[in-house]
């Protein structure tokens, strides 16, 4: 049984998956919770693809997968706000044209016979490519992304559970919300290099899921939410090692086996 536990961590390669898992299970269980708090987790799954051609123009031109994201984060913006001008469309509409377009556009990038074949781990992650540089990046981020929580923490519980009041008391719910989507973007380019855009979404949403159903206050929620993660993250891994599976898809399987168990044991209380 020893052996069965030891042996993926004897490989340089997993150790680096083991610590990449680890940080996106933290940023992606933390943030997780105000995503669902505040209703987003359809405007993640939005930003995650909308943003993808950014990273795939990023990876191609040797920049920074930051500046990309930045960048497609802007072009989605727009052309949301050009589209949503259109009274016949509609601004929901506008926004899922928009999305699936520059998906679309992302997918045909990364795909394209000319194309490097590394930039397909973009659209399915690769956790067990992750480099040394890689992972420092991400582990940046992901203290980037823990400072601004704790800083944001009360003004982000204001606006969640009452606007009105929020505005009462000098807290401002647009630059909250502003200041939520910027750290989502965050999450969403520290979890894609061990993801993939596809399934970046799980890691987010999952334990924050799950997490809702056995925790009644929000630091707790926060606290089972981010162990979840972490746990899902480790189970893939140990999954894809002696299963033979696709890494990120062994994690989002496992994360999505953990919410039925969530949810099955809510329901039988």
């Amino acid at each position: 049984m020893l052996d069965w536990l030891t042996a993926p961590w004897s490989e340089p390669v997993l150790q680096r998956a083991f610590a990449e898992v680890a940080l996106i299970g933290l940023v992606g269980g933390l943030l997780g919770c105000w995503l669902v708090l505040y209703e987003l987790s359809y405007s993640a799954e939005s930003l995650a693809h909308a943003l993808f051609p950014g990273l795939v123009a990023a990876a191609l031109l040797g920049l920074p997968l930051l500046i990309g994201g930045a960048a497609g984060i802007l072009v989605a913006a727009l052309g949301v706000a050009l589209a949503g001008r259109a009274p016949e469309i509609g601004r929901d509409t506008a926004v899922a044209v928009v999305v699936t377009t520059l998906f679309g556009a992302g997918a045909l990038l990364a795909l394209a016979p000319a194309s490097p074949p590394g930039l397909g781990a973009l659209l399915f992650g690769d956790v067990l490519g992750v480099s040394d540089a890689d992972l420092a990046l991400a582990g940046g981020l992901a203290a980037l992304l823990f400072a601004a929580l704790a800083l944001l923490h009360g003004r982000l519980l204001a606006v969640g559970f009452d606007r009105g009041t929020a505005r009462a008391l000098g807290v401002s719910p647009l630059a909250v919300d502003a200041a939520l989507l910027v750290l989502l973007a965050l999450a969403i380019i520290v979890a894609v290099q061990g993801l993939g855009n596809l399934l970046v979404v799980a890691v987010l949403i999952g334990p924050a899921a799950t997490a809702r159903l056995v925790a009644q206050r929000m630091r707790s929620m926060m606290a089972v939410s981010a162990a979840v993660a972490v746990v899902a993250g480790s189970a893939g891994l140990y999954l894809s090692y002696y299963a033979g599976t696709a890494a990120g898809a062994s994690i989002a399987a496992v994360l999505v086996a953990m919410f039925l168990v969530a949810r099955a044991a809510y329901h039988a209380v």
